[in-house]
């Protein structure tokens, strides 16, 4: 994935505002992009992708993306989010289909989509290291359905990069 320098600008907005360092390249991993960064003395890791496919009558919408975040120092692992490019519906469900798993025990802040909880959280992940491709569909506060597909070529080794960057 080439998108490395998408995620370090979306990084180094918010962190400008969290006080944190610039992210730092741990791998490219074909579809997705391992990277980590400090926070004082904490350190962050995180991984990226980007949607291969967005559907929906748009005209105008944000950037797509999907992190896992490993956070030690907060005891915060496989933290899951999604960014829509737009603002959700808040009474709109949010579903994740995963090979044969669909997953639906997620809410919306914003125009970012959350698992429930870390169980809902470790489900994502599991699902992920073992697919091939999944589908979000989301509607945004307009009404508008979406429908974005990511690869998961390269999940399980971008994750095992940021899992031993951050000894998980």
């Amino acid at each position: 994935m080439k998108k490395i320098g998408f995620f370090t600008i979306v990084f180094c907005f918010f962190a400008f505002f969290a006080h944190a360092d610039a992210p730092q390249t741990i791998g490219e991993y074909n579809d997705w992009s391992a990277l980590f960064y400090r926070e004082g003395k904490n350190i962050v890791c995180y991984m990226a992708s980007t949607p291969q496919k967005s559907e929906g009558k748009y005209t105008q919408r944000g950037n797509v993306y999907m992190v896992i975040t490993h956070r030690p120092a907060d005891k915060t692992y496989d933290v899951v989010n999604f960014v829509a490019g737009y603002t959700y519906k808040n009474s709109a469900p949010v579903t994740v289909k995963i090979g044969k798993d669909t997953i639906t025990d997620l809410f919306v802040d914003g125009d970012k989509a959350w698992a429930m909880n870390a169980a809902a959280d470790k489900k994502l992940v599991d699902a992920m290291k073992k697919g091939e491709r999944l589908i979000i569909e989301g509607t945004s506060s307009k009404g508008t359905l979406t429908k974005d597909t990511y690869s998961l070529k390269g999940f399980s080794a971008a994750y095992r990069a940021i899992s031993s960057k951050c000894r998980r």
